[in-house]
């Protein structure tokens, strides 16, 4: 997916943002995980669309957005307004991130079930040399994403995600103190094999859809992708979803402990971003 698309979308940019911190995720996981939707973005990334495709996708992209700033914008707010004043109070415990978490994942199955069409319409008209195109380019993908994230040993692969993540959380808590950089550091030794369970799902969710492109012209393939868009986790296999929910809980828990670590500066550095996210929302418009 290309992010530069998505920053386009200050509502659904913001939504994914925040949830790298409530969620557990890195922020490429994330895309894949949470913003499966979006589908529709890195498709036309991989493959060389023509223009009444192009002219298509804008129409129902434009109608997701409408629906979005109309219906889901407001209820971010409101939820946004919630959590500057959880934070607001001080440091918050795990329990109260996780709910912050839950609430922010209840915004996820309504778009979801609304990008869904947008998806069927755009990817039942690829002709056979685009779905070979959109093959090549997620195997090319793929294997950069192997080569980048799997190429060291263990330990070295612990410490580019502990170096990722922390340039991550910085972007919401500030510059880490040692003492939060060594508990990134311990909860990134931690995650084993996630960066390879994280990769191979992605790879079987992607195959999944290969597969189903097959039969893109058959009365089953609206219900297929939706299957594939709205519980993805079952196409990335089990082994993937047992990561995911450990991984939720050690982000919570590691959230939670670099607040404690913090100083009132990295408190107040997450106050102000959770209001400037929330003054982009409110301020957005739907014209």
């Amino acid at each position: 997916m290309d992010h530069r698309r998505l920053s386009k979308r200050p509502g659904f940019l913001g939504l994914a943002v925040l949830m790298l911190i409530l969620a557990g995720c890195s922020s490429t996981k994330l895309a894949y995980r949470y913003a499966d939707w979006g589908v529709v973005w890195w498709v036309e990334d991989y493959v060389d669309l023509t223009g009444e495709q192009k002219a298509t996708l804008n129409r129902d992209l434009d109608a997701l957005r409408q629906w979005h700033c109309s219906a889901e914008l407001p209820r971010c707010t409101l939820w946004l307004d919630e959590l500057e004043a959880d934070l607001a109070r001080g440091t918050p415990d795990v329990d109260t991130i996780h709910y912050h978490r839950q609430q922010l994942t209840a915004f996820i199955p309504d778009l979801l079930d609304r990008a869904v069409p947008v998806a069927v319409n755009l990817l039942k008209t690829l002709s056979d040399d685009q779905v070979q195109e959109l093959a090549r380019n997620m195997a090319r993908d793929q294997r950069e994403l192997e080569d980048e994230m799997l190429a060291g040993t263990e330990q070295e692969t612990a410490r580019a995600r502990a170096e990722r993540t922390s340039e991550r959380l910085e972007r919401w808590l500030g510059s880490l103190n040692s003492q939060q950089q060594a508990l990134v550091e311990a909860w990134s030794a931690d995650r084993g094999r996630q960066t390879e369970i994280w990769l191979q799902g992605r790879e079987n969710w992607q195959k999944a859809l290969l597969a189903t492109l097959e039969n893109r012209n058959q009365p089953g393939f609206s219900a297929n992708i939706r299957e594939l868009v709205v519980n993805s986790e079952t196409a990335r296999g089990p082994e993937y979803q047992a990561m995911l929910d450990e991984s939720q809980q050690a982000m919570a828990e590691l959230m939670h402990n670099l607040l404690q670590a913090g100083s009132s500066r990295h408190q107040e550095h997450l106050l102000a971003k959770a209001g400037e996210l929330n003054g982009d929302f409110t301020t957005l418009t739907c014209s």
